[in-house]
C-alpha cells in the first residue's frame, strides 16, 4: 500500500455506560501513532440519557434521538475544538462511533445511533461512521474495535501483554510475541454497566464512586457463580455481549453494599475466566477504562490474577480516552481501505475494512 501521509483525527466515543461523548485528538496514519493531542468529555444530559436508555433493544430508534445524540456529538467536537483552537485547521477526519442501541451479532444486527452526513455538513469536517456493520455482515461479532489501536500503541512492551477495557461492558485484548500474529480479543461479560444500574437504583449514587459502596459490602460468592452459570461465559471466542444480555435479577433483595461487592466480583471473575482462551499468559495485565478507577475493582483483580495489574497510566495511555482516540485511528485505516478487524479479534471471516465516510461539502 502506497505511502500515506499522517493526519489529525478526532475520535468520538460514546460507551455501554451512557455517561457521555469521550472526544479525543490523535495524529496517525493509521498504521502508526505520531502524537496523541488534547480530549475532552461531555456528559449527557439527563433527558437525553433517558432516551438512550428506553431506545436500548430498538432496532428502529426515533429520529428525534438519532438527532439529539448526533448534535450532542457536534458539541462535543465544537467543546474539545474551543478549548485547543490551535486544533481547528488541523484536523483532517472524524471517526464518529455513535451510541449502540442494538448489539446482536448472531442476527447479524448491530446498530449505532447517530447521522454522520449531519455532523459532518454541521462541523464541515469529513466523518466515518458506522464501523461495525460490515464485520457483522461478513460473520463478524461487530467488537471489539479497539483491539488494533492497542497493538499499535504497545509496539514497544514486553509481550505477551494483556490489555482489558473495563467500560460498561468489558473486553479483553492479549497481544502475543509474534509480531505477525493479530491480537486475540473479546468480550470478557460485566464492566461497569450494571454496577452503575445497581447502585443508582438502590443509593442516592450515580455510581461507586472510589469503590466506596462496594467496599463497604461483602460479595455473595453463591449468588456470582449463579450470574456465571450464563453459557456466554463457557463459550470460547469470537463473542460479544450486548448490555441487554447481562440478567442480574437474582441478586434483588441484596443490601446495596453488598450488592455492589456482589457484581464487582462478578466482574472480575468473568475477566480472570477468560484467561483460558489466550494462548499464553501475559507478563503484565493493564487495565484502560472506568473500571481502573474503582479501587474496589482493581484490588480484586490484583487478588485473583497471577501477574502484575496495573493502569494503562502507568505506560503513558489515557484510560479514560483509548476508545475515542482507537475511533479516529480506525476512521483513518477506512477511508485508506485497510481492514479494522481480524478473525482473531472479532471472528469475522477473513479481515475486512468498514465505516462509512460522509463529505462535508
Amino acid at each position: 500500500m502506497e505511502d500515506f501521509v499522517p493526519i489529525w483525527t478526532l475520535g468520538l466515543m460514546s460507551g455501554t455506560s451512557m455517561d457521555g461523548i469521550d472526544a479525543a485528538l490523535i495524529k496517525t496514519d493509521g498504521v502508526k501513532i505520531f502524537d496523541i493531542g488534547p480530549a475532552t468529555t461531555i456528559p449527557y444530559a439527563d433527558s437525553l440519557k433517558q432516551l438512550i436508555r428506553a431506545a436500548l433493544g430498538s432496532r428502529s430508534p426515533s429520529s428525534i434521538l438519532i438527532q439529539m445524540i448526533t448534535d450532542a456529538h457536534f458539541e462535543a467536537v465544537k467543546s474539545l475544538l474551543s478549548q485547543n483552537p490551535g486544533f481547528e485547521e488541523k484536523i483532517k477526519l472524524i471517526g464518529m462511533h455513535g451510541h449502540t442501541v442494538v448489539h446482536a451479532p448472531n442476527d447479524k444486527t448491530t446498530l449505532q445511533v447517530g447521522d454522520g452526513e449531519r455532523l459532518a455538513k454541521h462541523i464541515g469536517i469529513n466523518v466515518v461512521c458506522d464501523f461495525r456493520s460490515t464485520d457483522v455482515a461478513n460473520g463478524g461479532q461487530g467488537a471489539p474495535l479497539a483491539p488494533l489501536y492497542h497493538s499499535a500503541l504497545a509496539q514497544d512492551l514486553e509481550k505477551p501483554v494483556l490489555i482489558v477495557n473495563i467500560g460498561g461492558i468489558a473486553n479483553l485484548t492479549w497481544i502475543g510475541r509474534d509480531e505477525n500474529l493479530t491480537p486475540i480479543a473479546f468480550d470478557t461479560g460485566p464492566g461497569n454497566c450494571i454496577l452503575d444500574d445497581w447502585v443508582q437504583a438502590n443509593t442516592m449514587e450515580r455510581f461507586d464512586k472510589g469503590g466506596a459502596i462496594s467496599a463497604a459490602g461483602a460479595p455473595n460468592n453463591e449468588l456470582v457463580e449463579k450470574m456465571m452459570e450464563h453459557p456466554y461465559f463457557n463459550s470460547p471466542p469470537p463473542k460479544s455481549l450486548d448490555r441487554l444480555d447481562l440478567n442480574y435479577k437474582c441478586i434483588f433483595g441484596l443490601e446495596p453494599a453488598d450488592g455492589a461487592a456482589t457484581l464487582v466480583m462478578y466482574t472480575c471473575k468473568t475477566i480472570m475466566a477468560a484467561l483460558q482462551y489466550v494462548p499464553e499468559p501475559p507478563k503484565r495485565l493493564f487495565i484502560t477504562g472506568g473500571g481502573r478507577l474503582n479501587p474496589t475493582i482493581m484490588h480484586e483483580l490484583s487478588r485473583l490474577a497471577s501477574v502484575p495489574v496495573e493502569p494503562v497510566e502507568a505506560i503513558g495511555w489515557d484510560g479514560d480516552m483509548l476508545e475515542a482516540q482507537a475511533f479516529g485511528f480506525l476512521a483513518v485505516r477506512s477511508i485508506r481501505g485497510m481492514h479494522l478487524s481480524t478473525p482473531t479479534t472479532t471472528g469475522i471471516s477473513a479481515p475486512a475494512s468498514g465505516g462509512i465516510l460522509h463529505k462535508a461539502k
